[in-house]
């Protein structure tokens, strides 16, 4: 420093010198002198009497030289620092200083050099000499699964290339720091060290050691909390959410300690007290103590303060709704134990988008802009009298509804669902609608589905409104085979969810199928050497394009060939044939509200017999019809995701019926029943006896000509978020098979099958398969079915991945249910109970695939040990 003031001092001399004695140190950078040239450069004219001058010397660029170890080109560094060759600059003055920050906080560079070369007259001659900052080679991560190292990678930017700053260093410590605290890693620490290496082209590089120590987790010993008279500690500790003591039987919230959500729920905490009128309950202090066990303790001391109540509550600026009608929607009266949390979300529940609050009320009703605010406007006597101030603002209309993002899902299919059209009344709950309306399409990815406000304008009253989606795969394909049945069984199966029947004789529209126009279109080939099954299915969920009635069609055809025990082989000559078609309409109703669905259908099946004998029928050679209508309400209001609701309920009844045949075919069922029991009487004695058997056969052949039954079936779930994305669905269902005439009897189709995973396997009669995980299947129902049934399930869902290219899930489960032939023996309660877990995956292209572990807690009929563990392949279906 006294070498420098010395040269500047002597003026007469400084051209001669200014080449041996600048060049040495005049202004010079590094990390480790940045301090010093900000003073020498910044504060020179501070230091002037030290200095003995007091005057800067006004100087002419001639020249800038730029030298070191650097990989930009001259012309860059200059241009970046703003020296300009023939501006006249004051030296030492704030442009030399201004050109040594602009390099430096470039985070570039390792050291920043500026040198006077030559002084000739009022020309000066530069020199910038500095080092680029070293790359990152190779990073190594150690302390952590391998299958964690990416992530830390790509989060951190700690790509081959990178400039290695100590901003770099610092910022990944901190990342690292932050994510194993919010783990439960409190004393987690990490070491970061860099080694200098010289590549194949004589690059400086640097590689990267990272030594993570995560340590134990910190467990929370004891919550201790003090100064608490009102509410319990118990009370207390479970408004603490995230932050829990160590027990045992805790499986669902571990009792780690991370300070973010501690300090929420501290909040939380003294939210409890506002619950309770204690509006001015404070924390005290709060501290943690480290024990020797390594695990912490939590002490809170809290002031509880007194109980205050409701006094008056007013509204200031309401015009559009009266003071009754505002009070209704708040529900809180003049008395009531004072309630900030409850008021707040009278007021504007944040939690629920369609919550009966005072907001919704408005902006369900055009007010977008409108603002309710409570004041406190007295407090005397522990009663607080409230004032509820609202500017209610103009009322505002949609100016423009677009849509964005969907590639191949036609606009008409899009705008028929929307709730919101230019022109419309803004209207919150029709945002939410229209959201939801878009998600059950299962076209577009539900986490993905955006309300975008465009263009807000108060004073004109208008907004705009985008909705953006993001397409998902709206085709499915199912193609496998397997041994099964005496041989091989091979399944093709095309589902087009996004079908455009009228574009099917466009060839530019198949990409690789015509799509767009949200029609269902569904073919199937199932075919082994025993049977073979056809089907075909149609719907059109807006017939005519105007109203949500959905048209739906479908074909079958089924070949069954019976079992040849001796040659082991399909006897062809032998066979069963089913044909079925039905033709269905579905219609969106209004009332009681729009999410009710009245469903009708009228199908026909005919099975048709050749010398085919089984235990199934009485008769071998003969047919059967079942000409039926069907009719079903239901009501779905599940949350967005079709795949993984996480609100709402869905519940549906239905009635399945044929004509009462015997009302007017003037046949004598009670005679027949009558000859055919007598007749089973003789077989008894002589089972030989062929001609009573043909008669029975007969017999039956007339009883079910033509199919006479009626079936009733209910089914309803629940969805209900417990915490966090953890999704608790109740379920019950029940069916029932009856007949009008009982000595005709109930008819030996249509029946219900217990047990299992309830995928409908090949079947002839037109049985359903009802799941009950941990039984084998059909196995809690009689050879033939049954014809009531009753299930109960309680299962906890809860999302591991809702991406659009996979969406997965694990569950739990607990089920009973029974089945029974009759209402004799029909007890609800008497059921065949299981637990379990799984999981779903869910695939655009596959459908939802799955696998269930279930353990049955009850025998099966005629055993009696516990049937025990069950495995599950789920395909295609929802429990």
């Amino acid at each position: 420093m006294k070498l420098l003031l010395n040269i500047k001092k002597e003026k007469e001399d400084l051209g001669k010198q200014v080449n041996n004695l600048f060049k040495i140190f005049l202004l010079r950078t590094s990390l480790h002198h940045l301090s010093i040239l900000l003073f020498l450069l910044g504060s020179i004219t501070l230091q002037a009497q030290d200095l003995e001058y007091s005057n800067s010397k006004k100087y002419t660029v001639a020249d800038i030289s730029v030298s070191g170890n650097t990989t930009f080109s001259p012309q860059t560094i200059i241009t970046y620092s703003g020296l300009i060759k023939g501006k006249e600059i004051l030296i030492p003055g704030d442009e030399i200083s201004s050109a040594i920050k602009k390099l430096w906080n470039s985070n570039l560079f390792s050291d920043i050099e500026l040198y006077i070369t030559k002084i000739e007259g009022d020309a000066v001659y530069l020199e910038i000499k500095l080092a680029d900052l070293p790359e990152l080679n190779e990073v190594t991560i150690l302390g952590i699964k391998k299958s964690k190292i990416d992530k830390i990678l790509s989060e951190n930017k700690l790509a081959k290339g990178v400039k290695v700053t100590e901003n770099l260093i610092t910022t990944t410590k901190n990342y690292l720091a932050n994510k194993y605290k919010k783990e439960g890693f409190y004393n987690a620490k990490t070491t970061i060290t860099t080694r200098e290496v010289i590549d194949s082209i004589q690059k400086k590089r640097v590689d990267m050691l990272v030594k993570i120590d995560k340590g134990e987790k910190v467990k929370v010993k004891e919550i201790v909390i003090n100064g608490n008279e009102v509410l319990s500690d118990k009370k207390l500790q479970k408004a603490m959410k995230n932050t829990k003591k160590q027990k045992t039987l805790r499986f669902y919230k571990r009792s780690k300690y991370i300070e973010e959500d501690y300090k929420e729920d501290l909040t939380s905490l003294i939210d409890k007290y506002k619950e309770n009128g204690y509006r001015d309950a404070r924390v005290l202090i709060d501290s943690i103590a480290i024990n020797n066990d390594k695990t912490i303790s939590v002490n809170i001391e809290v002031e509880e303060g007194s109980k205050y109540t409701f006094g008056d509550i007013t509204f200031i600026g309401n015009t559009v709704y009266s003071n009754q009608q505002l009070s209704r929607v708040l529900r809180l009266r003049k008395g009531d134990t004072y309630n900030g949390v409850l008021l707040e979300k009278r007021i504007a529940d944040n939690t629920k988008p369609d919550a009966d609050d005072l907001t919704n009320l408005y902006q369900n009703n055009g007010y977008l802009f409108s603002t309710i605010n409570p004041v406190e406007t007295n407090a005397e006597g522990n009663v607080i009298d409230m004032e509820i101030r609202i500017s209610e603002g103009k009322p505002v209309h949609f100016n423009s509804v677009t849509v964005v993002g969907n590639e191949k899902t036609n606009d008409h299919v899009i705008y028929r669902e929307l709730r919101t059209r230019p022109g419309d009344l803004y209207s919150k709950q029709n945002v939410v609608r229209t959201v939801r309306e878009l998600s059950q399409l299962g076209y577009f990815d539900a986490e993905q589905i955006s309300p975008d406000f465009l263009n807000p304008n108060p004073n004109e009253g208008t907004i705009d409104m985008q909705y953006s989606v993001v397409e998902t795969g709206a085709s499915q394909i199912e193609l496998q085979g397997g041994y099964g049945g005496g041989g091989f069984i091979g399944t093709l199966g095309l589902s087009f969810n996004n079908f455009s029947i009228k574009d099917i004789f466009n060839k530019e529209a198949y990409k690789p199928i015509p799509m767009g126009d949200g029609q269902k279109l569904a073919l199937r080939l199932q075919a082994s050497r025993f049977y073979q099954t056809y089907s075909f299915s149609f719907s059109e969920p807006w017939m005519g394009g105007k109203r949500p009635v959905q048209f739906s069609t479908s074909l079958s055809h089924t070949k069954q060939f019976l079992y040849n025990p001796i040659t082991r082989n399909a006897d062809k000559s032998r066979r069963f044939n089913i044909t079925g078609i039905s033709v269905g309409l579905a219609k969106r109703l209004t009332v009681p509200d729009d999410y009710f669905t009245l469903s009708q259908a009228v199908s026909y099946q005919h099975y048709n017999l050749k010398n085919y004998n089984t235990g199934l029928f009485t008769f071998g050679d003969g047919y059967s019809n079942n000409l039926s209508y069907s009719v079903g309400l239901s009501r779905n209001n599940t949350f967005n995701d079709p795949i993984f609701p996480e609100g709402g309920s869905n519940f549906s009844i239905s009635a399945k019926m044929s004509l009462p045949y015997s009302l007017f075919n003037n046949v004598d069922y009670e005679a027949l029943a009558d000859e055919r029991d007598d007749l089973e009487e003789e077989l008894q004695e002589n089972p030989g006896d062929q001609d009573a058997f043909d008669r029975i056969a007969e017999i039956d052949q007339e009883r079910f000509k033509w199919l006479e039954f009626y079936k009733i079936q209910f089914k309803a779930d629940w969805y209900t978020r417990v915490v966090d994305r953890l999704i608790l669905r109740p379920s019950v269902e029940f069916g029932f098979l009856g007949a009008y005439n009982q000595d005709r009897g109930v008819i030996p189709f249509e029946r219900f099958f217990l047990g299992g995973d309830g995928l409908g396997t090949y079947s002839l009669d037109g049985r359903e398969a009802v799941a009950l995980r941990g039984y084998p299947n059909q196995a809690l129902s009689g050879q033939d079915g049954d014809a009531i049934y009753n299930k109960f399930s309680l299962e906890l869902r809860y999302p591991i991945t809702l991406k659009a290219s996979a969406k997965i899930f694990a569950l739990t489960f607990l089920e009973g249910g029974a089945s029974f032939n009759n209402f004799r023996d029909y007890n609800p309660f008497d059921l065949k109970r299981s637990a379990g877990l799984g999981i779903r995956i869910f695939m655009p292209a596959f459908g939802l695939l799955g696998i269930d572990f279930g353990y049955g807690f009850d025998a099966l009929p005629g055993e009696t040990v516990k049937n025990g563990w069950e495995t599950h392949f789920i395909i295609g279906q929802q429990f």
